[in-house]
């Protein structure tokens, strides 16, 4: 008997002892984080838990509120868009793993990452929460993560499915995306989790889609997820995203979960039994949730002949902190190094001024449902110190005032964060914007003085979870707290400022032609301080590459504020496949960093160019690279195929197909290998409902980023 044959007739025998009420405890979350128990039938809770930065807080089962021990603390991982900026699929295994084994570790089942939603618009709250503009670059990076988080007997749960690019009006909003965007753009991610990584578990969105809400479309859940796809996983609605109960029972939704404690009036709970007790929804609808879910209990080893076999996890294992160190240093991009100012020499750097409120700043307890307790979180400005040791003096100043949150609320923003406003959490200071100017004032006195009176200046500034937030999108790419007045006055006083950005999104750069060198560091963990001192001071080599392009302001964006973006009953995607740099760079947009930038201490050449035809038809593409430096060091080698004939349909200039990640000794050189398929070649052709290979020229490209091509050659598919 195989595996699946097994598994369906051990999940018969249970479904049969089985009564509607029982089914229906197991449909929907009997406490804010779990779903019922079956005792008589030894069917445990299904015990779920946030998020994509390390396991979240112990809340009360029944509100929104932390227990408030001290056993819950945990490591605080970089967040996706960090770990994505590393383009290192085994660093995207590793943070899964550590993610994996510390949902096992606290007793989790389900753990509610990674976020792989398109940033289509730098401006969306919870952008650093997702992986790329690209869905090729989420396809390679989201399956190893995936298999590292289910390595440990826990179930990834990728999220947002789907098109959910927005915060604004998030609950309600109507999104429109043509069936050719759809499966080019925002579908890739899913379906290679789904297929390549075996997916135990998806995530609807809270936007609809085309008139239905995703959590319990029928559009996307039935027909494209498990007809389509043959998803036979676990489909968890978002906290709230579920609005009716035949709209639910009816679609390929398992389990409802809500931010209300009135479990029982949930639309899958007590109303449904209702609803098939009087005969208005069949009982069969109900059996297949549950075969789902104890299908992914069985996976799990929650139930079955495995169970004493099932793996127990850990936390705060000193592996984990490594590896979250690991990441953290191979997510820093160097976006700018004039001079070669960087690295910093420890022993000729004299005073060091530190300067910028981020550089003091914990991250960790912020963000939405992104928030946890970290066990340590090291700042900038901590790295720093630890780095350079007692005999170099740094002194820190803010720079700028950013108004106090004061103490962490006892209830959560989480209670609130489904009602049909545009804000929640961001706790406003109360004192007056009088005072906030004079209190900015000083700051940037403070400030302005330890630079005149420092040998070396390092600026570490950016966002907070104020800003990069559930529930909220930003109004405009612009730095918040005046950091710009401060910025370009420490420039003046020392044209050789160090400058750190510390993130989650893009932001407008108008100081940017007089900085020599400039570090961009999305939210990189308990680590990240460290990570970021050793990559200033040389003891990394930077090999971080970005993974959306920073435009110089939004509205250069075609997904348009207020027109096809932040609007607050229905979003058309008519910018359709041009996303992201397959837009900017098929407009020549003029941009601050392209798509896949990033420098190194080190500099590499690209020689030997080869294609030959291969198995079934692909093609083989092979390109030599060498270190040309005196530094060890890592470069990202991305291939593009460009089209170069008429087609009937718009298409980018260039799309990225493949990239690899080497490591290079000084003057070693490596032979890099890719092989293109027909899907490279192709389109999805609306009227077959497949994807179709366009015969004609294309010219396959091979570069350090999209606009850094360094060998070419055209192929005749």
């Amino acid at each position: 008997m195989s595996n699946i044959d097994f598994e369906n007739e051990y999940i018969d025998k249970i479904l049969k002892n089985l009564s509607t009420k029982d089914k229906i405890q197991m449909i929907h979350g009997v406490a804010l984080f779990h779903t019922g128990t079956v005792p008589q039938s030894e069917i445990p809770k299904l015990v779920m838990s946030d998020g994509t930065m390390g396991v979240r807080m112990e809340f009360f089962e029944n509100e929104w509120r932390a227990i408030g021990k001290n056993d819950d603390y945990v490591t605080y991982l970089p967040c996706t868009s960090a770990v994505t900026s590393t383009w290192n699929k085994e660093l995207a295994y590793e943070a899964g793993f550590v993610l994996g084994e510390e949902a096992r570790g606290r007793g989790k089942d389900m753990i509610l990452a990674p976020g792989i939603n398109i940033k289509r618009n730098p401006l969306c709250g919870r952008n650093f929460e997702y992986m790329s503009e690209d869905p090729k670059v989420v396809e390679e990076m989201v399956v190893p993560y995936v298999k590292g988080i289910q390595d440990n007997d826990v179930a990834a749960c990728a999220k947002h499915f789907a098109v959910n690019s927005q915060e604004t009006a998030r609950m309600s909003v109507d999104t429109i995306v043509d069936e050719r965007t759809l499966n080019e753009i925002y579908f890739p991610g899913f379906r290679a989790a789904i297929e390549k990584a075996g997916l135990y578990a998806l995530m609807g969105a809270y936007n609809k889609f085309e008139g239905e809400q995703c959590c319990t479309s029928k559009k996307l859940l039935n027909e494209v997820l498990r007809k389509e796809w043959g998803f036979d996983g676990v489909v968890v609605s978002d906290w709230g995203g579920v609005h009716n109960t035949v709209e639910a029972a009816e679609s390929a939704l398992d389990i409802e979960m809500d931010v209300s404690a009135e479990f029982d009036n949930y639309f899958m709970a007590n109303p449904l039994l209702e609803k098939v007790k009087n005969g208005e929804i069949k009982e069969e609808f109900i059996d297949e949730k549950v075969r789902n879910i104890l299908r992914l209990m069985h996976r799990l080893k929650m139930i079955g002949p495995n169970v004493e076999e099932r793996l127990s996890g850990t936390y705060n294992s000193r592996e984990h902190q490594k590896a979250a160190y690991n990441v953290a240093a191979e997510s820093v991009i160097l976006l700018k190094n004039e001079e070669n100012i960087l690295p910093l020499d420890s022993k000729k750097v004299g005073k060091v001024a530190v300067i910028g409120a981020n550089a003091d700043m914990l991250h960790a307890d912020g963000g939405g449902s992104a928030e946890i307790k970290a066990l340590y979180e090291i700042t900038p400005l901590m790295g720093i110190k630890k780095l350079l040791g007692g005999n170099v003096e740094v002194k820190y100043a803010p720079g700028y005032y950013v108004p106090g949150k004061g103490a962490r609320p006892e209830i959560s923003w989480q209670a609130d964060s489904t009602k049909t406003v545009d804000e929640h959490g961001v706790q406003v200071s109360e004192i007056s914007e009088e005072e906030r100017a004079v209190r900015g004032q000083k700051c940037f006195e403070e400030a302005v003085e330890l630079a005149k009176n420092s040998d070396t200046v390092i600026f570490v500034g950016g966002l907070d979870h104020d800003y990069d937030v559930e529930g909220l999108d930003r109004r405009d790419m612009k730095l918040p707290y005046n950091q710009n007045r401060i910025l370009e006055e420490l420039l003046k006083i020392n044209p050789n400022t160090v400058v750190v950005m510390y993130v989650g999104s893009p932001v407008e750069m108008p100081w940017l032609v007089n900085v020599k060198s400039l570090l961009w560091s999305y939210y990189a963990g308990m680590e990240g301080g460290s990570a970021i001192a050793d990559v200033i001071f040389g003891k990394v080599n930077p090999s971080g590459r970005l993974a959306e392009t920073f435009i110089k302001n939004v509205e250069q964006c075609p997904a348009k504020l207020g027109v096809n973006f932040g609007n607050k009953e229905r979003v058309v995607y008519d910018e359709g496949v041009m996303v992201g740099y397959r837009y900017y760079d098929t407009e020549n947009t003029e941009v601050n960093f392209c798509f896949g930038h990033g420098f190194s201490f080190s500099s590499f050449s690209y020689k030997n160019m080869e294609l030959k035809s291969g198995n079934n038809g692909n093609v083989e593409v092979s390109c030599t690279i060498s270190n040309d430096s005196l530094v060890a060091g890592k470069e990202v080698v991305q291939l593009y195929v460009a089209p170069k004939m008429e087609c009937a349909y718009a298409r980018p200039v260039h799309e990225l197909k493949a990239f690899e990640k080497i490591y290079l000794e000084p003057g070693e050189s490596k032979e890099v290998r890719f092989e293109l398929s027909d899907k490279d070649f192709s389109i999805y052709d609306i009227e077959k409902k497949a994807f179709v290979v366009v015969p004609g020229c294309y010219e396959i490209q091979i570069g350090a980023s999209s606009r850094d091509i360094r060998l070419k050659e055209n192929y005749i598919k």
